[in-house]
């Protein structure tokens, strides 16, 4: 993708999507993911933060001395995080309390903080914006998907609405076994559309077919004709 500024949200999307590629934040992903609207409303909360934590830490970057660092990236992401779980316990009760107290665990989400060490503190503002806007839209629709399949295979519902009686689900999708089977699943398809994609640079650069055994015998043919 030539647009820098998209590119930062298909990354965090598709080709860097924290939960089912790079396989961070994964404690929220278990935990919260029993219903989509649960996993909307943390994905959501960690996308504000994100946005508004690489944006300040951007701008401050110049001015934050090496040695505390860190400790300033936890201040900054704490500050907003507080200001999140207000507004989430004065407007949203019911999913303040359902989420518990994974609102106030966003300080220490490897999320933020690698974003923050990776990307926001050697980059622009606008460019830190987006990589926040990507990575968080990439951790909302894991974490939708996952509670959108838990709570359809486990209760029957799909958002709270009645979809199939509930005599015919599978309660242990429910529950924590359930969430490591679904996010395992869609970590399996990721990595098979990462491997095709490999394949196909492959084929684009260097003609080969993505065949390693094929690959390694063509070497040892090569070998012995230039022995010969």
């Amino acid at each position: 993708m030539k647009n820098k500024y998209f590119e930062r949200i298909y990354n965090g999307l598709i080709k860097e999507n924290p939960t089912f590629v790079l396989m961070l934040g994964m404690c929220p992903a278990l935990a919260v993911t029993d219903t989509a609207i649960h996993g909307v409303s943390m994905g959501l909360s960690t996308l504000a933060v994100l946005v508004l934590s690489n944006f300040l830490i951007s701008v401050m970057r110049n001015v934050i001395p090496d040695q505390v660092r860190l400790p300033s990236y936890i201040v900054i992401v704490a500050s907003f995080v507080t200001i999140v779980s207000l507004l989430l316990q004065a407007y949203l009760p019911s999913v303040y309390s359902a989420l518990g107290a994974f609102i106030e665990l966003i300080v220490v989400n490897c999320i933020i903080l690698g974003r923050a060490e990776a990307y926001a503190n050697k980059h622009t503002p606008g460019l830190s914006v987006m990589d926040g806007i990507g990575m968080g839209l990439g951790f909302t629709v894991a974490l939708t998907l996952t509670g959108l399949v838990r709570e359809f295979l486990g209760a029957g519902t799909a958002f709270d609405m009645r979809v199939f009686p509930k005599e015919y689900a599978v309660g242990i999708i429910k529950d924590a076994p359930g969430a490591f089977m679904v996010i395992a699943l869609f970590i399996i398809i990721m990595n098979a559309i990462g491997i095709k994609t490999r394949q196909r640079e492959l084929v684009n650069s260097n003609g080969c077919d993505g065949c390693c055994a094929k690959c390694a015998m063509r070497c040892e043919e090569k070998k012995e004709e230039e022995a010969k």
